[in-house]
């Protein structure tokens, strides 16, 4: 999906990752025999809720091969990971309302956690809980200048080498500049992008961002935040999410942003199908249509087929 223009790594001592039961309960396990499960967003055309999509509905091929839909279910339990870039300017803060809100709003099998991008490592703050105030009071305000040297795409990195191995629906919300002051003028993709897209797609984990400008007078340069936007969208293009950002000024809020991922969120679906990753597992690419009228189909753009038993 294109983005909407609305608008290394050292890892932290001592920090661990670990959903919360509830989560680990309703996300399936990765299926080593035979199968394969992405997530697939249901989008309606002209901003508008999609309509109910059935199996029946939706044409799978992988690699230019015809392939059958084995499973297709609503995805009710959701892993979800906000990651706030540390880099931002401080002002970003005065958005902590409306996330909140946002956190507040999901339903409550979701599991929320938060950290922030410093340094290259995900500094986490709160771990992933289905109690949404315990994760809405993790929110503070960003450090600036203190995050500078940093790269959000290692961040992302570190983060998802932590996720427990488990299947379901996931997704990560990134709020960031896009900058990676670690890699330098990099163009016009920084070197790590492919690296999050890849450990994503292995996880069948949704990339979202919101671009939020970086502190100090550097980030405003139009050329910086144009890099950032257009790595920020590839990330989020190729692993079934979005990119949300208005010009390279800051978002005057960020609630239509989070409403429409959540209006995405509340459209999700688990697609299985027959897959043979040999012995080694390998990525396979998709390709998925629908003949629902005013109904387009998310997903990222490869799978990762574990390594057959």
């Amino acid at each position: 999906m294109n983005a909407k223009i609305l608008s290394k790594g050292l890892l932290a001592a001592g920090l661990t990752l670990v959903f919360s039961a509830v989560a680990l309960a309703e996300a399936p396990k990765p299926d080593a025999s035979g199968k394969a499960t992405i997530t697939v967003t249901a989008i309606g055309k002209k901003d508008v809720a999609p309509p109910a999509v059935s199996k029946d509905d939706v044409q799978l091929s992988v690699n230019k091969e015809r392939k059958q839909v084995a499973g297709w279910s609503k995805g009710d339990g959701l892993a979800l990971a906000i990651l706030i870039d540390d880099s931002i300017d401080s002002s970003a803060a005065s958005q902590w309302n409306e996330l909140k809100e946002f956190i507040m709003a999901q339903p409550q099998n979701t599991a929320i956690a938060v950290a922030y991008a410093s340094n290259s490592s995900a500094m986490i703050a709160q771990d992933f809980t289905t109690d949404h105030a315990l994760a809405a009071k993790a929110l503070r305000i960003p450090r600036g200048q203190l995050g500078a040297g940093s790269s959000p795409y290692l961040a992302v990195i570190d983060w998802l080498k932590r996720w427990p191995n488990a299947g379901g629906r996931r997704s990560l919300l990134l709020i960031s500049s896009g900058i990676d002051s670690f890699r330098g003028n990099w163009g016009p993709f920084y070197p790590d992008v492919d690296t999050a897209i890849t450990n994503a797609q292995r996880g069948n984990v949704n990339l979202w961002s919101i671009y939020s400008p970086g502190s100090g007078h550097r980030s405003r340069s139009f050329a910086l935040a144009n890099l950032g936007q257009t790595n920020l969208s590839k990330m989020t293009d190729e692993t079934g999410g979005e990119t949300y950002y208005l010009g390279t000024s800051a978002p005057v809020s960020f609630k239509p942003y989070l409403d429409e991922i959540q209006m995405h969120l509340n459209n999700q679906y688990l697609l299985t199908f027959a897959a043979d990753g040999g012995a080694k597992g390998r990525f396979v690419r998709l390709q998925l249509k629908t003949e629902l009228p005013e109904l387009e189909l998310s997903h990222s753009n490869n799978a990762y087929l574990a390594p057959s038993k």
